[in-house]
């Protein structure tokens, strides 16, 4: 029994060294892993500025749907919707073109100024165009500028949903 003594005494002194290089291992872990804060605005808390959100060039929602120059524009059932106007937050959908905003030069709540760049049939093209709603937004004003533009502004009436 007497030769067991001094393994059982070390036993319990091994067991205690090893048990603290195991606490002192974690606490350093700790110290090393500072957390970074989250800055209200999404940002990782290393205190540089947010990067700038691009505005999105976008067509004003009151313009958004479909619009008829004539009213079997509205309707496809026969296919010849040749005078209808699709509009999306960011094209232009013609009968056999469509358009994307290139930049803006004006924009309100019911009004956008804008060049647009064109495809369509094979060929490609820039228009500034101007479309903007009358005073009871019941009709689409659509006015072009530049070389090739038309003279007389087009007038759309809104589709029903």
């Amino acid at each position: 029994m007497m030769k067991n003594l001094p393994l059982c005494s070390a036993l319990p002194v091994a067991l205690l060294a090893l048990a603290g290089c195991t606490a002192a291992d974690e606490t350093t872990s700790q110290d090393d892993e500072t957390m970074i804060p989250v800055e209200p605005d999404g940002g990782i808390g290393d205190g540089a500025e947010p990067l700038p959100e691009t505005e999105q060039e976008t067509i004003p929602r009151a313009l958004h749907g479909r619009w008829g120059l004539a009213p079997g524009d509205c309707t496809d059932e026969d296919g010849d919707a040749k005078g209808a106007l699709e509009i999306s937050a960011t094209k232009l959908r013609f009968y056999e073109s469509q358009a994307a905003i290139a930049e803006i030069k004006e924009k309100g709540d019911d009004n956008i100024r804008a060049i647009f760049d064109f495809a369509g049939e094979g060929q490609n093209w820039q228009r500034e165009i101007n479309l903007h709603l009358n005073e009871s937004s019941t009709r689409l004003i659509r006015e072009e500028y530049g070389e090739d533009a038309m003279s007389d502004p087009l007038t759309y009436t809104k589709c029903p949903v």
